[in-house]
């Protein structure tokens, strides 16, 4: 066993009574890597905001926050004090490294143009980097391509999402760790115990309110379904909060159809919404391997999903899932009428097809490859 030092730009918080939480898929990730680790410390954005409801506490004192300016945006003045930051970001960097025997650096992120470069050149301490984005992204951010080609560059092994031609050889596809063994078995049991009419589709979105996302998108297929599918649509849940929030509720009042806004929920009361759904939409433009989707799949909840990324790697359109090759309203409502014209048989094939693949989301399964693959 020994110590860990994560470096990233996951947000964190600071309640009331003085307790630190953060991002809720990122911590638990952490609080299921201790059993790897007799320490971790997590050098990662302090924000002076209130925490959402999503946002979790560490499990134990073993996992330590370091904290660091929250830095980053799409302003020029956010990109300059994202650069501002540097020195104070390395100092710190350097003396946490000094109390680790690895490190892991999740990228891609604003500070990743000189955290990168850092590690490769001014460290010797043995480590890895997780590239949580899309690694095949086309036209992607000016820093983001210099981010993947410093990964292509360096003999550190990098951990992406989905299988590619041409991958270099530190390259592996590791997939992202979202349940436990424990949310496994209720998914069995979820699956088992679903019920589906083509008279009556539960839908859900779960992600950022915004345009990249595709909640835009998605709201007007829904709009622009012919009176007669309408009839066909149960419930549709919305998880998520952006700036924009307001414009899609009025945007889906227009629709006539049950929307619902739940904001950002718990991971516990988001898996209620995936068990009370029969299919998840992200009609995103750009991602990595999002993890609600394994998660979704789990409990039951057969994923409408761009073709993006290494998505293709796990969802086979008609057989887990439907793909979308080209993001539009018009795709997104072939797919839409594709689930709402199948009966319970087909369903509950779709739900069952090749179902140990969810298995490697776990983090049990993840954490043997961090031991067997990147601890050496």
């Amino acid at each position: 066993m020994s110590t860990l030092t994560i470096i990233s730009h996951t947000e964190h918080y600071k309640l009331p009574d003085g307790t630190i939480v953060g991002l809720g898929s990122t911590v638990t990730e952490l609080n299921h890597l201790l059993s790897e680790f007799d320490e971790i410390f997590h050098i990662a954005m302090l924000h002076p905001t209130k925490a959402p409801p999503s946002a979790l506490p560490y499990t134990s004192d073993l996992i330590k926050l370091i904290p660091i300016k929250a830095v980053g945006g799409q302003s020029i003045m956010d990109k300059f004090l994202v650069l501002w930051q540097a020195p104070k970001i390395l100092s710190v960097i350097t003396k946490t490294l000094k109390q680790s025997d690895y490190f892991q650096f999740r990228a891609p992120t604003g500070i990743g143009v000189y955290v990168i470069p850092y590690l490769m050149f001014c460290s010797f301490k043995k480590g890895w980097f997780k590239y949580a984005g899309n690694w095949n992204q086309k036209n992607a951010p000016l820093a983001y391509r210099f981010q993947k080609w410093l990964l292509e560059n360096q003999k550190r092994r990098v951990t992406i999402n989905g299988t590619w031609p041409n991958q270099p050889n530190q390259c592996l596809t590791f997939e992202n760790p979202c349940l436990s063994n424990i949310d496994i078995e209720k998914g069995k049991s979820v699956v088992k115990d679903k019920v589906f009419t083509n008279e009556a589709v539960n839908f859900c979105f779960v992600g950022r309110l915004e345009e990249a996302k595709g909640i835009g998108l998605l709201i007007d297929a829904f709009k622009n379904l012919k009176e007669k599918d309408k009839f066909k649509i149960g419930d549709i849940h919305v998880v998520g909060h952006g700036k924009d929030m307001a414009i899609y509720k009025d945007k889906a009042n227009e629709s006539k159809l049950n929307f619902y806004f739940h904001g950002f929920l718990s991971r516990e009361r988001v898996h209620d919404v995936y068990i009370k759904s029969h299919v998840i939409v992200l009609p995103s433009a750009s991602e990595g391997f999002p993890k609600v989707i394994a998660e979704a799949l789990n409990f039951g909840c057969l994923p409408i999903v761009s073709n993006v990324s290494g998505i293709s790697n796990y969802i086979s359109d008609g057989k887990n899932g439907f793909l979308l090759d080209i993001v539009s309203v018009e795709e997104i409502i072939i797919k839409l009428l594709s689930i709402m014209h199948l009966n319970e048989k087909d369903y509950q094939d779709m739900l069952n097809f090749e179902r140990e693949i969810i298995e490697k989301f776990t983090f049990d399964y993840y954490n043997s490859r961090v031991k067997n693959e990147l601890i050496i």
